[in-house]
């Protein structure tokens, strides 16, 4: 019998197909080689920044695309490697060596499935949205600082992991600035900016245009993906030129065609439960964006949503494929699956055309590679950091809480200056300590007019925990009462009690006893209500009544 806590593996591909038309075809394959063309340099440049060769980054690339567009929860979502873990993947890698990846990936995938499997996908909606913007902002400061040894092109052996090593091994080496390097990374980030917008004009300016001849045809490439044309362009311009500036070939000596080999990660216990922090990181980070970037597809689309417990089960299982192949964790990608959506794409056939056109490229075109210089992939990189950041909220902060400012404002610093994990963890206590706080604040108790010898007051809010000691006065007001004095307390503006409070009433109606009088509670709501009753406080009261049935 199937447990009822148990999700059911269900892909959405298979409710997609059904009734699949020739037109959905078209307009997915028409898709998938689009996004197959921009996830080719951004797989590239995270698996560099991340300390990787380009080969492991393009092969998650393909298997991720693949098993997230087969067995995942979204019909549209694509998965690769992300910007966003470039910071842990490096952080990983400086620590534990690659192996210590592998083992980490490995162990994560396993963990995210079993989230699935148990239903949590819903859980990871509880992350504050302040905790994300603080993170995700302090990822891509972290992102862009690493990308300055190639986007300068200084002479730099290793960066460092942390942000004072990496100000540190930048400022040492300023005097080694590379200014092709420079033109090439400018150029770059210039392109990404401008190419998308470059026919972007006026509609009777766009007719004057496209009637000149040749100037339709031109004005169609710009719907060329802007990594892909960047990449190419600026390479064979260093190329052409002979530009004296670092290559994946003088860096890695190229890409391997063909197949990768497969690798088999040394697991054990005692590598296992030194690698369960990173294994945590990478577990929590790939289910925070794969949901959220699940979130974004639905707002896009319409319509019908994702699944999140089938989506961290696709996600499991492509972390726990790609340490085989020697590749890195793998998520959700926005700016990937906005581009799928954009271009047309109606399920995850889309998904899976992008991971064959991205193998083809990879297995027909690899020795190209060799050419490309890392101040592009850096420049690329940079962009990405700068479209990453919800840069926005830090200028809107002083429309929100001191609570929301601080729990942004903490995450972010902690992200940059010491580490994600701890990032996180502290965002989460801020925001838990300080949502404590808040509806402590706004519980009270309310003294209102009674008849001789009748106490009389009314609760207000939340009684948890948190707000117990406002009983306090009512409390001493019980104790310089009249012998036998009865305490009514009006409950219908008490939305939430729990156990702690509970426990407090259970201290007030003992103290009235003790001085021989009695406790009455009215209307109460269910959930005060039905806590009473399971705990048998309510047959300790003089008398009561609810505005809703007893549970």
């Amino acid at each position: 019998m199937e447990l009822p806590s148990v999700s059911r593996f269900h892909p959405r591909l298979l409710d997609d197909l059904r009734g699949y038309t020739r037109d959905r075809l078209v307009k997915d394959i028409a898709a998938g080689l689009t996004v197959g063309v921009v996830a080719l340099p951004l797989a590239m440049a995270f698996a560099i920044a991340s300390g990787l060769p380009p080969q492991a980054g393009l092969w998650t690339a393909i298997v991720a695309g693949f098993v997230v567009a087969a067995f995942g929860g979204t019909s549209v979502q694509i998965g690769g490697p992300a910007g966003a873990f470039i910071v842990i993947v490096y952080g990983i890698v400086e620590r534990h060596g690659v192996g210590g990846l592998l083992i980490s990936t490995l162990c994560a995938g396993v963990l995210l499935f079993v989230m699935g499997l148990l239903r949590l996908g819903v859980m990871v909606r509880f992350v504050p949205v302040s905790v994300v913007n603080g993170f995700t902002n302090g990822i891509a400061v972290l992102i862009a600082l690493s990308q300055l040894r190639d986007a300068l092109g200084l002479q730099v052996d290793r960066m460092p992991a942390d942000f004072f090593g990496i100000l540190h091994a930048v400022g040492g080496a300023l005097t080694s600035i590379n200014p092709y390097a420079v033109a090439l990374a400018s150029l770059c980030v210039l392109g990404l900016v401008v190419w998308p917008r470059i026919w972007a004009v006026d509609s009777a300016f766009r007719r004057r245009l496209d009637a000149l001849e040749g100037v339709s045809a031109l004005r169609a490439t710009s719907r060329l993906p802007a990594p892909a044309v960047a990449l190419v362009t600026l390479t064979i311009l260093a190329w052409a030129l002979k530009w004296p500036v670092d290559t994946i070939g003088s860096r890695f000596g190229g890409i391997p065609q063909g197949w990768p080999a497969l690798v088999w990660p040394d697991v054990s216990w005692q590598t296992v439960r030194q690698l369960v922090i990173p294994t945590l990181t990478i577990a929590v980070l790939g289910a925070i964006e794969s949901l959220l970037c699940a979130r974004v597809a639905d707002q896009l689309r319409g319509g019908r949503k994702h699944d999140p417990n089938q989506e961290l089960m696709a996600q499991g299982i492509t972390n726990a494929l790609v340490p085989f192949i020697g590749g890195m964790p793998a998520t959700g990608t926005i700016a990937r699956t906005v581009t799928n959506i954009r271009s047309g794409a109606t399920s995850g056939i889309a998904g899976i055309v992008h991971a064959i056109t991205l193998a083809m490229i990879v297995l027909l075109a690899a020795p190209l590679a060799r050419h490309v210089p890392l101040a592009v992939l850096a420049g690329i990189l940079l962009f990405v950091a700068w479209n990453m950041g919800e840069w926005r909220e830090f200028i809107r902060l002083r429309h929100y809480s001191h609570h929301y400012r601080l729990t942004l404002l903490a995450t972010f610093a902690v992200t940059v200056v010491f580490d994600l994990t701890l990032a996180v963890e502290l965002g989460l206590i801020l925001a838990v300590v300080l949502f404590v706080r808040r509806q402590s604040s706004l519980f009270r108790v309310e003294r209102v007019a009674g008849t001789e010898g009748v106490l009389e007051a009314r609760l207000y809010g939340s009684l948890f925990f948190g707000s117990v000691t406002k009983l306090d006065p009512l409390m001493q007001a019980v104790d310089v009462a009249d012998t036998g004095v009865h305490v009514r307390l009006d409950a219908r503006y008490l939305l939430l009690l729990d156990t702690t409070g509970l426990d407090a009433l259970a201290g007030l109606h003992d103290a009235i006893v003790r001085r021989g009088g009695t406790l009455s509670i009215d209307h109460l709501h269910e959930q005060p209500l039905s806590l009473m009753q399971r705990t048998g406080f309510l047959s300790r009261l003089s008398a009561w009544s609810s505005l809703t049935p007893p549970a």
